[in-house]
Order: structure tokens, then C-alpha cells, then sequence
């Protein structure tokens, strides 16, 4: 059964909301409704009444604007910072946390949620400090925490109120108002009294997330205000003065257009959030209203983006001269990790500026100039080539965030061609410096761009698409409202003239459409490779696991995975093609760097097959590599690893290893390790005492994490045997022996049906001792599935699954006993993980996993 059929009916609504064609449909329908709502909101105004309102715009006014945005972003920078505190005082220093939370506020409120991964971009700031993950998940809990009770307060005193002008959003009875109100109060009330009786933790994935005390829960609500209050306040203060009567009224509105826009999944909610604003406004047909939000978008998402994108290239460029020293030099290397994501939203922006400028008139006594030096087909071709490069540079945005060379290479040749473009179809100077500015700050960035994997960059996932479509649909009303004046004809496709600003707009946005359909075609129904079948395993496999300290090596030579070997033969990844994902076996074998290179490289060739990637049953050692491919970690068990420096069986808790033992000593049980080359003598048996394990247990063969009894994978391996009086073999297991003596176990763990029910205590116990006399450090006993994971009522959706199948799968698989026979061996536990893509992909992949592991569907289910 596939884990997401276990869901409990209370998250069925979760698995619909979570379905990516939902995810896909609602952004975009959002999206089509504002454009509309928009043109017919602005179908009567100019776009020189909104030059106009712009030119005119208050300084005193600008100058709140410029206040309120300090003062919300002033309330996000005291989330992270108080949030640690909480988490994990006195490990990050104030000013670091702070800086964090606004300067990846700034960068995510220029790209959208769905372009930046909040949790990897604060694991890379964070680990620096020495964080671990659940430390870092709980800064986040925490400062989510914060923004919620900002926004209960700010609510709930609000209803609680009912000023006038909020009953025309919420038209409920002011005694039903009033009582929410107070509810949501006392709730939030309830909550800070709650943290003040004394330490408060929330289990969550495995982890205990500790919770703020009264104080620090107390400012992060206060904290929310500042950020929810500032931001509003910043448009309020933009926009007419006989609009922005009703505070409360205008509170309700700004808060709805936020929501709306994040669901659209347009970057900084484009489009969205000012279709919103007009309509609940009222303000249908105002130029001022129109000229005030470009203000705000200006002020409160470009000036801090563009802030926080100076401040790192001036001090990566420092940097790279070594003019850095002390407590620079450290802030430095806590923000470097933010370059990508700095650097994405630079193109995008650049790409957004060089598609607006193409729909927007050219001013016409530069035009003019020009018209003197060049001919009337260099500005067309021009103005083209600047939209397609803004185009382009939006979509290669995504490579850049990946870190890709190629990625940075072709961004900074297109945006040469946006420079030239700029100054060629209209001598706009203003666009060119911003070019320009860009061009520097990443060629500033260029050492971020290391990793020169394959993979076609114009090649988008879901998410991207919808995203740039969504960004392409609010451009081109710009361009609509620009042109509105002029009467739509079929001439105006084929009018090239000096003026035929409005003929200019079509043929680019034309253009436009049909590659950004071409890229969408190509990245959704470009045809998939046929499914890869195991491959032959290379000699440099084979060399690198012997070479490996880590046991779990040893599973890739089974015979049943394909491999991603480095071109230098440092490092592999085993792994299997399911036909919808390419999943790894465990972490990368052989040098850590090469190994995470590898990572990328499986990731891209995912990618380019429109396949997902996972890796299945991995260590902590690699998770901030998984992050940075936007992965979700879920603990799926844990190994045990038991200490062989001076172990003995004495003491009580190895009284059963003890005892079978002894018993099988004095019944003339012989141990024996067989080495490799040996084992042609005694192969036969091996499989006559496998076949009958087999035949009692009336089950199959496994695969992918278990090895199957076939003799070239036995033939790799030493076998410990146990051997009955007379000479048979009754029990044998086949050793992994890591490299250097650090670790030492097992793979296949077979017994004859009449053996007797000691013998496998004995084999582990006499094995164990061996181990201990050869010198070996470690010896793992493998993992104990589900095991560890939390199952309660705050935990997440898959750790309760989890929890749920170890609490209750005792028919199907022995999990609590499994994890009993290990515990007699008194074992040092570690987490494993699976890294896959959020949302519902993990029950998917973990049923692929079972499916691997089971040699198909039919044995899964035998």
C-alpha cells in the first residue's frame, strides 16, 4: 500500500490543496483574473497621467514611505534575532540573525516564495554558527510564530474594535465582530500565559523545538506589528489622500492582496496584489492610485533588494582583495551563501526592467537623436532583441540560483545585448546605468558560479513556469495600459514607422509568448528516456568501496543499480531509475567534494529527464548539499552502530547474547569467518541453507538497500558461518569490512529452518567478538526503519505516518522487534534520512523505495 493512502480523513483537503496540478491551475487562474480585473479597472486611465502622478508625488509623502518600510523591516530583522536568541542563545550574535532575516526578506520579496527556499538559505547562514538542523528549524518555527501573533493582535484588536469603515469588508453583526475579536485576543493571551509557567518545547519530526519564553514571545508580537503595520502604512501613506480615510478599512485590504499574491505565485505577487488594491479600494480609473503603487513596489521591494545586492558585491569584491579583515571578514562568510539566490534576483530584475521598457513608449526627442545617427531597422531590431534578452534572463535566473557557471556566462552576455539595446532603441540612459550597475555586481559574483554540471538551461519546472507566466501576463498589461490610447488594427502588426510604439509592443510581446511557449514545451512534453537498467559494476566502483570506511559501500555492488561515477574516478552514486525518479542508494563513496558534485550532477540528470531525485537512506554528512537542491529532509529510521573498543558480552543486558553463546559452545557449534577467495568450496551450501531460509519465510528475493543471494554479489565478501557439530553450516552472514578497521557488518543474515533458535544470537555475538580482536572500531547493525520518528499530534504529516506504521505495522513488518533485537546490543543510534522533493512526493518515493526494494510490485505485496 503507497504511504498516501494511509492518510487519515481529516488531510484529504491537505492532499487535494498539495496536488501539483492544484498548485499549478489556482496560481495561474489567479493570475488571468487580476489581468483582466486590472484592464478593466485601468481602461480609462493614461499612461502620461501616471508619468505625470509620479513626476508630481509628494517629498513628505515619500519620505513616510521611506519611514514605514525602516520600520516593517525593522520588525523582520527582530524575527530571526529574537528567534535564536530563543533557539539557541548566545551561538549567533545579534547583529548576524538580524541581518539574515531582513536581508533574505529583501531577496525573497523580489523573487516570490516559490522562487527561493527559505529553509536552505538559513541552514547555509545559520550551520556557520554552528546550528544544527533542528536548532535551525526551530529559528524558523519561532519566527513564524512571531509574524502570526503580529497578526492576531493586530486582528484582533481590530474586531474587537470594529472601527468604522471595517464592516465594509467583513459585513458581520458588530456583537459577532466584537466576540471574534476578543477570541482571538484571549487566544493570543492564552498563548504568551502558556509560555510563561515555564519551558516550552513542541516534538516535531524527532526533534524538541524549544519555544520561546513570555518575554521573547511578548517582542516577536510586537515584532509582528512592526512588520505588518510598516508595510501597510508605507502604501497608505502613497496613496490619495481621499482613499486612505479608513485605516482599519485599508488594513483588511493590504493584508487580503499579500495573501492573494503569494497563492499566485508571481514574484513579489506582480499583478496580483495591485488588482487587489484597486479593486478594494474602489479606485477604478485613478492614475494616482496606479502611480502609488509603482512608488510602493519601488520603495518596499526594489530599494531593499537592490541593498542588500550592493552591500554583498561591494563586500565580495572587498573580499576577493583581501581588504577584509576581523568582523568583516566573519560577515562576509555568513552571507556569502546568499550570493545565488542575490544574484537570480538581479537577472530577474533586470530581465523584468528590459520587458517593461519594451512596452512602455519611447520619449520622443531622444528617439528623435536617433533618428539622426541610425536607421529606422536597427531600432526595431533593437527594441526585439531587448525583450527577448529580458525574457531570457529571467528564465536563466533559475541556473544562477543553482550556482551554474553556464548559467552566469550567458546572463552576462545577455545582459550586454539589454545594454546595448537599451541605448540603441531609445537612448534610455536610465535603464542603461541599471544594466550596467548589474553587469557589475555579478561580475562581482562570478566566484559563487563553480559547478559547470550539465543540463539545458532553458529547461523549467512546473513552479518556474507558472511563475513566469504569471510575471508575463502582468508585463503585458503593462503594455496594454501603456497603449490604451491607441486603437487596436490588425495594420498595426506590419507598421514600421519612427512612432509605432504600440506596433513595437506586439511584435515583442509576440515573440516573447512564442519562446516562452517553446521553453514550456520543451520542458513538459519533451519526449523521456527509456528507463536505465542496472550497469555493469566498473572497477573503480569496486576499488572505491574497498577503499570506503563506511560499510554501507558495500551495498552498491548487488548488481541491480546503475552509476554516476566522477570523471576522475574519486567518487560514485549508486542508484536506480523507477522510470518516474532516479533514487540514490545512500550518500555518495569516495572524496566529499567530488561527492557532492556527483549530487548535482544526479539532480541534473533528473532534471533533464523530467524525472524527480532522491536519495534514500542517507547520513547528516551531505544534508546541506541536499538543501541546496531544494530538498526536503525526512528522518525515515535509525542506524545502530555498536562500540567494538573493549567490547564484551558481560552485564546484564547482553544476558541473551550471553547465554546463546555459551549454548552453542557447549553443543559443539563451530564460528568460522570464510574469506572471499574460499568461498567456491562452499557456495553450495551457502545456497542450500539460503534456498530453505527462503522457502520458510515464503518470501523473495530483495534488492536496491538489501542484498539478494546471488554468487557474484556473495563472491565480493567474507562470510561468517556457523557451523553445527558434524561440520554442516546452519547460519551465515556476509561481512562488510570498512577500510582502515573503522566498521564492520553485515548484509544477508540466513539460518536453516532446523537451526536451532540460538544460532543467530551466537552468530551476532561471536561476530561481534571477532570484530572486537581484529581491531575493527565500529560494528553497525543496520538501520531500524521508522524508528525514532515522533508520532503526535504537532508532528509533521509524514513523521506521524511514519510513527503510525512503526506503532502499528507489527503484521506487515517486525519494526518494534527489529529495533529490540538491536537494542541487547546496547548500540550508539544515528538518524537516517530520506531526501527527496517536499509536498506529497515522499509517500511516492518511499513506495518506489519498497518497490525497489521488494524486486516489484508483486513482491512488495507477497
Amino acid at each position: 500500500m503507497a504511504a498516501a493512502e494511509i492518510l487519515p480523513p481529516q488531510n484529504r483537503l491537505l492532499r487535494i490543496i498539495e496536488h501539483p496540478a492544484v498548485k499549478i491551475i489556482v496560481p495561474l487562474v489567479i493570475a488571468a483574473i487580476a489581468v483582466v480585473v486590472l484592464h478593466k479597472l485601468a481602461a480609462h486611465v493614461k499612461w502620461a497621467d501616471v508619468k505625470a502622478d509620479l513626476a508630481g508625488a509628494s517629498r513628505l509623502s515619500l519620505l513616510k514611505a521611506l519611514g514605514f518600510t525602516l520600520l516593517s523591516f525593522a520588525g523582520i530583522s527582530l524575527y530571526d534575532a529574537l528567534a535564536t536568541r530563543a533557539v539557541a542563545p548566545g551561538m549567533v550574535p545579534f547583529r548576524i540573525a538580524a541581518l539574515a532575516g531582513a536581508g533574505g526578506y529583501a531577496v525573497s520579496g523580489l523573487l516570490g516564495v516559490s522562487y527561493l527556499t527559505g529553509t536552505a538559505v538559513r541552514y547555509r547562514t545559520y550551520s556557520g554558527f554552528g546550528l544544527d538542523m533542528a536548532r535551525i528549524a526551530g529559528v524558523i518555527a519561532v519566527s513564524w510564530s512571531g509574524f502570526l501573533c503580529g497578526l492576531a493582535l493586530v486582528f484582533g484588536t481590530l474586531l474587537a474594535l470594529h472601527p468604522v469603515g471595517l464592516s465594509a469588508v467583513l459585513p458581520i453583526p458588530p456583537a459577532i465582530e466584537t466576540a471574534v475579536g476578543f477570541a482571538i485576543l484571549a487566544a493570543l493571551a492564552a498563548y504568551l500565559i502558556w509560555l510563561a509557567t515555564g519551558e516550552r518545547h513542541v516534538k516535531a519530526g524527532g526533534f524538541a523545538l524549544p519555544l520561546p519564553g513570555v518575554g521573547i514571545g511578548a517582542a516577536l508580537s510586537l515584532a509582528g506589528v512592526l512588520d505588518l503595520g510598516g508595510a501597510a502604512l508605507t502604501l497608505y501613506v502613497l496613496m490619495p489622500g481621499d482613499l486612505a480615510t479608513s485605516l482599519p478599512f485599508f488594513f483588511t485590504i493590504f493584508f487580503g492582496a499579500v495573501g492573494l499574491g503569494i497563492l499566485s505565485h508571481s514574484p513579489g505577487g506582480l499583478g496580483v496584489f495591485e488588482a487587489t488594491i484597486i479593486a478594494g479600494t474602489g479606485a477604478s480609473g485613478r492614475s494616482d492610485v496606479l502611480a502609488a503603487l509603482v512608488l510602493y513596489r519601488v520603495l518596499y521591494t526594489i530599494l531593499p533588494f537592490a541593498l542588500a545586492a550592493g552591500g554583498l558585491a561591494v563586500v565580495m569584491g572587498l573580499s576577493q582583495r583581501h581588504h577584509l579583515s576581523g568582523g568583516a571578514r566573519t560577515l562576509w562568510r555568513t552571507f556569502a551563501p546568499m550570493v545565488p539566490p542575490v544574484a537570480a534576483g538581479v537577472a530577474l530584475l533586470a530581465g523584468i526592467v528590459l520587458l517593461v521598457s519594451g512596452t512602455l513608449p519611447a520619449e520622443d526627442t531622444r528617439l528623435g537623436l536617433l533618428r539622426e545617427l541610425l536607421p529606422l531597422s536597427f531600432i526595431e531590431a533593437s527594441h526585439l532583441a531587448g525583450s527577448i534578452a529580458g525574457l531570457l534572463l529571467i528564465v536563466v535566473a533559475r541556473g544562477l540560483y543553482r550556482k551554474l557557471y553556464r548559467a552566469w556566462m550567458v546572463a552576462m552576455a545577455l545582459l550586454a545585448i539589454g545594454l546595448v539595446a537599451s541605448l540603441a532603441k531609445g537612448l534610455d540612459w536610465e535603464e542603461a546605468v541599471s544594466i550596467l550597475a548589474t553587469l557589475g555586481a555579478l561580475g562581482l559574483f562570478r566566484p559563487a558560479f563553480y559547478r559547470a554540471e550539465g543540463g539545458a538551461l532553458l529547461r523549467l519546472n512546473a513552479t518556474w513556469l507558472v511563475s513566469i507566466t504569471v510575471l508575463m501576463a502582468a508585463i503585458f498589461w503593462v503594455g496594454l495600459f501603456a497603449h490604451s490610447h491607441v486603437p487596436y488594427q490588425n495594420a498595426l502588426w506590419w507598421d514600421f514607422t519612427w512612432h509605432g510604439d504600440a506596433s513595437r509592443f506586439l511584435r515583442a510581446s509576440l515573440a516573447v509568448a512564442v519562446i516562452l511557449g517553446g521553453i514550456a514545451f520543451n520542458s513538459l512534453v519533451s519526449g523521456r528516456p527509456q528507463r536505465a537498467g542496472p550497469q555493469p559494476i566498473p572497477d573503480a566502483v569496486r576499488r572505491l568501496v574497498a577503499q570506503s570506511e563506511d560499510t554501507e559501500a558495500g551495498i552498491a555492488l548487488t548488481g541491480d543499480k546503475a552509476f554516476l561515477l566522477a570523471e576522475d574516478g574519486r567518487a560514485f552514486i549508486a542508484y536506480a531509475d523507477t522510470g518516474q525518479s532516479l533514487i540514490a542508494k545512500g550518500d555518495p563513496v569516495g572524496d566529499v567534494d567530488a561527492g557532492k558534485t556527483l549530487i548535482w550532477r544526479l539532480r541534473e540528470m533528473a532534471d533533464r529527464q523530467g524525472r524527480a531525485c532522491a536519495f534514500y537512506s542517507v547520513s547528516s554528512d551531505y544534508l546541506p548539499t541536499y538543501l541546496d537542491l531544494g530538498l526536503s529532509i525526512l528522518k525515515i529510521g535509525e542506524v545502530a552502530r555498536v562500540d567494538l573498543r573493549g567490547f564484551t558480552l558481560d552485564g546484564s543486558g547482553k544476558k541473551g547474547v550471553r547465554q546463546a553463546r555459551n549454548r552453542a559452545a557447549r553443543d559443539g557449534f563451530v564460528f568460522e569467518v570464510i574469506a572471499a577467495q574460499d568461498l567456491p568450496a562452499v557456495m553450495g551450501e551457502l545456497r542450500r541453507v539460503s534456498d530453505a531460509w527462503l522457502a520458510h519465510k515464503q518470501g523473495e528475493e530483495k534488492g536496491f538497500a538489501l542484498g539478494a543471494f546471488t554468487e557474484s554479489y556473495i563472491a565480493n565478501f567474507d562470510v561468517a558461518v556457523l557451523r553445527a557439530p558434524g561440520g554442516a553450516i546452519v547460519a551465515f552472514a556476509n561481512l562488510f569490512k570498512g577500510a582502515n578497521l573503522h566498521e564492520l557488518s553485515l548484509d544477508l543474515m540466513r539460518h536453516a529452518p532446523e537451526a536451532p533458535g540460538f544460532a543467530m544470537d551466537a552468530l551476532f555475538a561471536e561476530l561481534m567478538l571477532w570484530g572486537a580482536a581484529q581491531g575493527y572500531r565500529w560494528f553497525s547493525l543496520g538501520a531500524a526503519p521508522f524508528s525514532g520518528i515522533e508520532n503526535r499530534q504537532l508532528a509533521p504529516i509524514w513523521n506521524r505516518i511514519g510513527g503510525f506504521v512503526y506503532e502499528h505495522g507489527e503484521h506487515f513488518y517486525n519494526f518494534e522487534g527489529l529495533r529490540a533485537f538491536k537494542e541487547k546490543f546496547d548500540p550508539v543510534w544515528s538518524p537516517n534520512y530520506l531526501a527527496c522533493p517536499g509536498g506529497l512526493a515522499a509517500p511516492r518515493i518511499l513506495y518506489e523505495v519498497n518497490v525497489l526494494i521488494s524486486g516489484g510490485l508483486r513482491g512488495l505485496m507477497k
